[in-house]
């Protein structure tokens, strides 16, 4: 990359200031998410301007060790907004806005040396571009956590265990049962067999729009896991459509017990338990 007689090192440390308060217009032209109160914002680019103007007197790789400290300041501002929910190209402009500060010092610097100013142009063009880029891959890859934990926890809300009795377990389905959303309901079922010490479990599907062959899968898979573990289970929500499409799949659901209601599955559960239900005559 050119040298001129201007640097960028040189405007950035001779006048950050100056810059730091054109930034800041700059920033609240753009019109700043009210999500981000103004003195984070002025607080993050001071910050970002003391670590650059370190860095740049090391040159101008934002790719090398001299810009550690530039970089992760800058991913700590787009986990910081990512999480917040600010898009990313309101986090891209945080930094794309600092070009024209820089510009306006630059042309004064070089108005009588144009080939100064087309060089040192494109020298900050490409620094802070690449320094807006990091920004940005970083914000999408704190949003996509943010997404992923979120999934998760959904997931987690959506396979809720209920004891329905002593000794037996309910798990009510709601929605498409994937591999993901098996391993949790694997997981969630098996450990509250452990706590509670229950021996059967009942699988309520009648929340489940379809069953396909992927999906009676891993209905075995899960009541597999609960086998091993001592406990017997029961598939509830056997409607007549998934019977027929269980039938034309040719599913095999051999030694595995099924029931029409969630209300049928809890009276062969307590049958099983030896324990029996009967109404209270009133006089």
């Amino acid at each position: 990359m050119a040298k001129s007689r201007v640097s960028t090192a040189e405007i950035i440390n001779d006048d950050s200031k100056g810059i730091l308060a054109d930034w800041l217009t700059e920033l609240s032209a753009a019109g700043q998410d009210t999500r981000i109160d103004q003195a984070e914002v002025r607080r993050q680019a001071t910050e970002l301007l003391k670590v650059m103007a370190k860095a740049v007197g090391e040159g101008l790789d934002v790719d090398g060790p001299a810009w550690q400290a530039v970089r992760e300041h800058l991913e700590s501002i787009s986990r910081s907004r990512a999480i917040r929910g600010l898009s990313s190209q309101e986090t891209a402009t945080f930094v794309l806005s600092l070009k024209r500060p820089l510009f306006r010092r630059l042309q004064k610097l070089t108005a009588e040396d144009p080939d100064a100013l087309s060089r040192e142009t494109w020298v900050i063009t490409e620094f802070i571009d690449k320094l807006a880029l990091h920004t940005v891959n970083t914000f999408q890859k704190a949003r996509e956590d943010v997404i992923s934990r979120q999934q998760e926890e959904m997931l987690e809300l959506s396979t809720p265990v209920v004891k329905l009795w002593d000794g037996v377990l309910a798990l009510p389905m709601i929605g498409t049962l994937d591999s993901a959303r098996t391993q949790v309901v694997m997981e969630s079922l098996l450990q509250r067999i452990i706590e509670t010490g229950s021996e059967i479990a009942i699988i309520d599907i009648t929340g489940v729009p379809t069953v396909d062959t992927l999906v009676a899968q891993h209905l075995l898979k899960t009541v597999t896991a609960i086998r091993l573990m001592g406990a017997d289970c029961i598939i509830s929500g056997i409607r007549p459509q998934i019977a027929q499409t269980i039938v034309h799949l040719g599913v095999e659901l051999q030694g595995v017990t099924t029931k029409a209601t969630l209300a049928d599955a809890l009276a062969l559960a307590l049958k099983r338990s030896g324990l029996t239900v009967t109404k209270i005559k009133t006089a």
